[in-house]
């Protein structure tokens, strides 16, 4: 994971392009501390291209990983990445008939895929999360991409001049052009400028609905590879475990993995792995990531934080993670505080559970999806959106401080074989007892040698920002009421006719933002759709209380997290008061 920047077609003096380049990628080394290099090509008299890449090592660590890459068998075709490509190993062997490698970095194969599969076709053959440029000087063109889903950030805009200039954050370049917007997950631009779809699965297609079946082990298998794929390289890795079960089965994959000797902790510095997560005082993740990483006996960090601590960070927090979404800043604020503890110890790869609830149903507003069909299509534009939302998150708030976040849940060969079940077995109605993620949380039921503890595997959805304490949302809007007068608020759309602060804590976020980003257009790449814990604004139809209530906290559901709480622990068999009560206090309910 690295920062990238470049500009295209621009005018004046090697070293005039070569200092503007330096100055935008410097905004942005947050995301690499560790190298910076940049490369400039003169590709008409005056006209340069000019590509910047801020390096945080994580595959080969040695200096032959830096980027931008030069191809050593066609010196015309230079490249960078920001991301990382799993298939790299599988891929290397063949490649290697045919072309010479100088690194063992993973982004050393693009160029190799390009000259084997062509421009706009070798989009199709990188398996990962990424945004890449790549220049050919032979043929005077370019390609500029951003993977299928959007796991990694890439902005882009164009100058007076006609300029195209591309970032990692929007701050990179936001007002050096004339409408900066969110380069579109699944594209690629060339030297026409013309955006264009690479990524067309089946799954994108709103008419239609998949009717396969549910094969419970075979859901298991596939996962588990994705997560061997992805937790690869060579530096020190972590485990961000909140204690729901999205991220305590990717722990649990990850435990079995160094039991059978597939991953080789010393290999990268490590004796054990390390996890971590964050909450107030007596919050419910604190209680339930500790139970797993006890489980499995991992090296685990239970980081605190009061409601005032939160709000301090505020601040930068909209500076780094570039939003002011309400339900992305709550939770964003805790993993960047949590992130600050984890660089101190070295660690510079987790793997995470973000993505789960979008492919298979997971928040609690879905018990009120009326039919198959509309759930099936709700689950399509939660992940044509999650890059604006999750996504971004987690790239932005732990990159602050050069922490990679892997969710291999967004696995793309993952995500399309989840998308092809029939949305029939994902509804909560389903299977008894009724719980949303049932088939996830089947697939991984093993009594006999478990992958997660059972009351954590039956434990029912948590948002992150409600998670870490209730009181954290509650702090915020106290916070915000306090900052801003009803004077203010009711001028509300005069000082911000754009994406108009529908209440109080929008409005406080707002202003921080456009203190940082005052355009327009850095306006519009924020969304401002409305939500119900979490949801599309065509989910408001499902429940006439949906339109009533448009808080994107879990707890704008609470009937339904009321209702549901009696099947959170172990399978019917085993439930008792008891656990009942334990979770209802925990949940403070």
């Amino acid at each position: 994971m690295c920062g990238i920047l470049a500009i295209l077609n621009i005018r004046g003096t090697e070293v005039e392009v070569r200092a503007k380049a330096y100055e935008l990628s410097r905004r942005i080394r947050h995301r690499g501390p560790d190298r910076s290099k940049i490369i400039v090509l003169e590709v008409s008299p005056g006209v340069y291209h000019v590509i910047s890449h801020e390096r945080l090592g994580l595959v080969d660590l040695s200096d032959k990983g830096r980027q931008p890459f030069q191809l050593l068998d066609d010196e015309n075709i230079i490249f960078m990445q920001n991301g990382e490509l799993y298939d790299y190993w599988d891929l290397r062997p063949e490649l290697e008939k045919k072309y010479r490698f100088s690194s063992n970095s993973d982004t050393e194969i693009v160029g190799m895929l390009y000259k084997e599969y062509g421009a706009g076709n070798f989009w199709n053959h990188l398996n990962g999360m990424f945004a890449t440029v790549l220049i050919d000087l032979s043929k005077k063109s370019f390609q500029a991409g951003r993977d299928h889903i959007g796991i990694i950030p890439l902005y882009y805009g164009y100058d007076k001049d006609g300029s195209l200039f591309l970032s990692s954050e929007l701050k990179g370049i936001h007002d050096q052009v004339i409408d900066v917007k969110q380069f579109p997950p699944g594209h690629y631009i060339d030297e026409t400028y013309e955006i264009k779809r690479w990524y067309n699965p089946t799954w994108h297609n709103f008419d239609y609905i998949p009717t396969g079946e549910i094969n419970f082990g075979e859901l298991r298998d596939k996962f588990v590879e994705v997560v061997r794929r992805e937790v690869q390289g060579d530096a020190p890795f972590g485990l961000f475990i909140s204690g729901g079960v999205d991220s305590s089965i990717v722990a649990g994959i990850v435990a079995k993995l160094i039991k059978k000797g597939e991953i080789d902790l010393s290999k990268r510095g490590m004796r054990k792995v390390h996890s971590f997560c964050i909450g107030l005082e007596g919050s419910p993740d604190l209680h339930y990531a500790k139970k797993v990483a006890e489980f499995h006996g991992f090296e685990h960090h239970s980081f605190t934080y009061t409601v005032d601590e939160g709000l301090d960070y505020i601040p930068e927090v909209i500076y780094h993670t570039e939003t002011f979404n309400n339900t992305t800043i709550r939770a964003s604020t805790p993993m960047y505080m949590m992130c600050r503890r984890i660089k101190a110890l070295g660690i510079k790869i987790c793997l995470t559970g973000e993505g789960s609830d979008e492919l298979f149903g997971g928040y609690l507003y879905f018990h009120k999806a009326p039919n198959r069909v509309e759930f099936h299509q709700e689950l399509i534009r939660k992940l044509h959106d999650l890059h604006k939302y999750d996504l971004l998150r987690a790239n932005k708030a732990c990159l602050a401080w050069g922490i990679e976040t892997r969710p291999p849940f967004m696995n793309k060969q993952w995500v399309e074989y989840v998308m092809q079940i029939d949305p029939k077995y994902k509804m909560i109605n389903a299977f008894e007892p009724q719980m949303e993620k049932y088939i996830l949380r089947k697939a991984f039921e093993d009594l006999e040698h478990p992958f997660v503890p059972q009351e954590i595997l039956w434990r029912q959805k948590e948002q992150f920002s409600d998670g870490v304490g209730y009181s954290w949302r509650d702090g915020i809007i106290k916070r915000a009421n306090q900052l801003i007068t009803d004077q203010e608020f009711s001028q509300a759309s005069t000082k911000y006719p754009v994406s108009t602060p529908r209440d109080k804590e929008q409005y406080w976020f707002r202003q921080i933002y456009s203190s940082y980003f005052p355009s327009e257009s850095s306006v519009l790449t924020v969304p401002y759709a409305r939500s119900i814990a979490c949801s599309t604004e065509k989910a408001l139809e499902w429940d006439e209380a949906f339109k009533k209530n448009t808080d994107e906290s879990g707890r704008a559901v609470l009937a339904v997290h009321n209702d549901a709480i009696k099947e959170l622990i172990q399978p019917e068999e085993d439930r008792s008061t008891e656990d009942i009560s334990k979770v209802q206090e925990h949940f403070q309910l």
